[in-house]
């Protein structure tokens, strides 16, 4: 009951997706993703999806580039990013733009929030037309648009072209990433932090030691010679999680890896990491992680 007198401190979605950003998984991926599509990626967070990113992959479009010296740019990148985060972007959507390219946009998520979106497209999905450019090219002259239209034409018909089934794969690698990347943001937030307070750290390192074991909150207050009331408002200052919720995430994280090794069954997994119950480790596992412990596994062994 203390704890709940206590805000939820909120873990920032730009921060936690800016170290994502930088960790070794992402970077390794994006370049591999670019050198075998040779398609755009970008992960941004929730934060950022009314700010119009003018930064440009090696990757990026022709046709792209050379409109992102306009304000048509910017009003269109906006339309297509409200529309494909549209709602609350639980889902991966992918839709056409103004132009007739094809953009997709797959969830990020932790602890079942968006917290931002891997994005890639500025492809064809059809040979593209000249009729069409025409009506794009009347479009953008209408609008006042000083442009080169001779050039632009040129990097119309340059853009890429991809299959729908190519395509469609290359959206279901990205859902994948997009899931290895929840796991990599779990890992993340319950990383210690330098920030954290001396109590924090000995208790982290205390929880550490004895997760698998059924420890108590009244065990660690008193292995840190502090009282459960001091010790449930700092770590939950610190970490945004109660002492209860923070040791069950170390725990399903663990059984998550056990998961892989098929000669193990679920329930000797649910009593290795800590559980006292089947029932509380699959309720919790569900809770956590959107799918059962038997669902997971059928997940993860498809992948490998």
């Amino acid at each position: 009951m203390i704890a709940k007198t206590f805000p939820l401190k909120k873990i920032e979605p730009a921060n936690l997706v800016q170290q994502l950003s930088r960790s070794r998984i992402y970077q390794d991926y994006e370049r591999a993703f670019g050198k075998t599509t040779k398609l755009p990626l970008k992960l941004s967070s929730i934060d950022m999806l009314r700010v119009v990113d003018h930064v440009q992959s090696k990757y990026t479009g022709p046709f792209c580039i050379i409109l992102a010296r306009t304000r048509e740019k910017c009003e269109a990148c906006l339309r297509v990013q409200h529309k494909l985060t549209g709602i609350d972007g639980s889902d991966t959507r992918t839709l056409r733009c103004f132009a007739g390219f094809t953009y997709t946009s797959v969830p990020v998520k932790w602890d079942k929030r968006v917290i931002g979106f891997l994005q890639t497209g500025q492809i064809f999905l059809r040979t593209p037309s000249a009729r069409r450019f025409r009506k794009i090219a009347t479009r953008l002259t209408n609008r006042g648009k000083k442009l080169n239209l001779a050039r632009l034409e040129d990097a119309y018909f340059r853009s890429r072209i991809v299959s729908p089934d190519q395509y469609h794969a290359t959206v279901r690698l990205l859902e994948i990433f997009a899931e290895h990347l929840s796991m990599v943001a779990n890992k993340i937030a319950l990383q210690p932090s330098n920030e954290d307070s001396l109590i924090v750290r000995r208790a982290k390192d205390y929880i550490a030691g004895h997760q698998f074991e059924p420890i108590k909150l009244g065990e660690v207050a008193r292995a840190l010679n502090v009282s459960t009331f001091h010790f449930c408002r700092k770590f939950k200052e610190a970490t945004g999680l109660t002492f209860v919720a923070y040791l069950s995430r170390l725990r399903i994280e663990k059984a998550k890896l056990l998961l892989y090794n098929k000669d193990l069954r679920v329930s000797e997994i649910g009593y290795d990491v800590g559980f006292q119950s089947l029932t509380h480790f699959n309720r919790i596992f569900h809770k956590l992680v959107g799918h059962s412990p038997t669902e997971y596994r059928s997940r993860v062994i498809e992948t490998i």
